[in-house]
C-alpha cells in the first residue's frame, strides 16, 4: 500500500514522502495513528493544500521536545521494587513503571515514548531512551533499587551486589580449598 507520511518515521522516510508498505503496517500502526495517510489523489491534494500548515505544527512540536529535552536529558528517576538476594527482580520494570516515575518526578512522559527492548528484570542504574519527538530523543537513568538508601548507594557508584558476591566468593573459596585439602588427606 502507498502512503503520505505525516511525519518523519524512522526506517522509512521524511515528512511528505510517498512511500509502499504492507497493507498490515499500514493499517494497523501508521494510519491508526495519524502518522500517514492513503496515497489517493485527493488525499495527495489535500496534503499538498495542507502542507505549511503540517509542517509549522511539526517543527511547534519539535520546539516543544526540545525544551523538555533539555531538561529531562541525563535525569534520574528511582523505582523501588522487591527482589531476591542476586539481584534479580520478582516482577519487571516495565515503560509503563517509568513513564510513572517520571511523571511522578514532574514530567509529563507517555509509556509509548519509553523505549525499552526487553522490560528490566535487574537491580541497578539502567539507561533508557526516551523518544519525545520522531527528531528527539533523550537517555534518562532509572535506579531500580530495593530501598531509598540501596538506590543512593546505587548513585553513588556503589554496588550493594558487589558485598554479597564477594561474601559467596570467599565462602566458596573455603569450600574449594576444605574439599582439596579432604581430598590431599585421603590418599
Amino acid at each position: 500500500m502507498d502512503v503520505i507520511l505525516l511525519e518523519r518515521v524512522a526506517k522509512l522516510g521524511q515528512m511528505g514522502e510517498t512511500v509502499r508498505v504492507r497493507d498490515g503496517y499500514a493499517r494497523n500502526f501508521l494510519l491508526a495513528r495519524k502518522k500517514a495517510l492513503r496515497a489517493t489523489e485527493s488525499n495527495k491534494k489535500h496534503f499538498e493544500s495542507q502542507r505549511a500548515q503540517i509542517e509549522a505544527h511539526s517543527l511547534a512540536a519539535k520546539g516543544e521536545a526540545e525544551k523538555v529535552a533539555e531538561t529531562l536529558e541525563g535525569k534520574t528517576f528511582t523505582i523501588i521494587r522487591q527482589a531476591g538476594e542476586s539481584g534479580h527482580l520478582y516482577g519487571s520494570v516495565s515503560t509503563r513503571d517509568v513513564a510513572d516515575a517520571a511523571t511522578a518526578g514532574g514530567f509529563t512522559l507517555m509509556r509509548n515514548q519509553v523505549v525499552l527492548i526487553h522490560p528490566i528484570k535487574e537491580l541497578g542504574l539502567h539507561h533508557v531512551p526516551v523518544h519525545l519527538h520522531p527528531e528527539v530523543d533523550v537517555k534518562i537513568t532509572v535506579n531500580v533499587a530495593r530501598s531509598e538508601e540501596e538506590a543512593e548507594r546505587q548513585a553513588r557508584g556503589e554496588s550493594t551486589l558487589r558485598e554479597r558476591e564477594e561474601t559467596s566468593m570467599d565462602e566458596l573459596g573455603l569450600e574449594v580449598g576444605q574439599a582439596l585439602a579432604e581430598a590431599g588427606g585421603e590418599e
